[in-house]
């Protein structure tokens, strides 16, 4: 494996370690993220008209977000702590899937990226709304955590090829 392409957590021994950031310029950086959570249509209704037992599932998922993009350097290895500057979660009801879509956007004023914050706090908004349904529909299938696009730092501007 040549430098270019050594992964940035590996030292020349292959050994893990946090990368340094410390010469790094600070830019704004921003990262989109996707999850997925398809359920039945019951189900679907039901979480929509907040008749679930344990509460109100979009306004918890929201909350775990936020909470899940704050604590991803105590849940990933080697991930650097951030002071996230803003986390947004939009959460759409798909009747076509039939299920919910989160979108998480996070920003930060830093020396390195915030894309691993946005995949956690899409992911752990689709495991919570998983949590609140479950007594429904166990079948619930989480899917599609993608990271939609990432903006500042050295490398630029990056998007999915199938941000939509």
């Amino acid at each position: 494996m040549n430098n270019e392409q050594q992964l940035s957590h590996l030292d020349r021994r292959g050994e893990a370690h946090m990368v340094d950031v410390g010469d790094k310029q600070v830019t704004q950086r921003v990262a989109v993220a996707r999850s997925k959570i398809r359920m039945a249509s019951q189900t679907l209704i039901a979480l929509e008209a907040s008749e679930l037992k344990k509460g109100d599932a979009l306004a918890t998922a929201r909350i775990a977000a936020i909470q899940a993009a704050k604590k991803t350097s105590d849940l990933i290895p080697l991930c650097h702590p951030l002071p996230i500057t803003k986390v947004s979660v939009d959460l759409q009801v798909d009747h076509d899937l039939p299920g919910i879509i989160t979108h998480v956007t996070c920003k930060v004023l830093g020396q390195t990226g915030i894309e691993m914050e946005a995949l956690t706090a899409a992911s752990v908004a689709a495991l919570t709304i998983y949590d609140m349904a479950k007594s429904l529909d166990r079948g619930m299938v989480i899917e599609e955590v993608v990271l939609l696009e990432k903006m500042g730092g050295k490398s630029g501007e990056w998007r999915h090829d199938d941000h939509s």
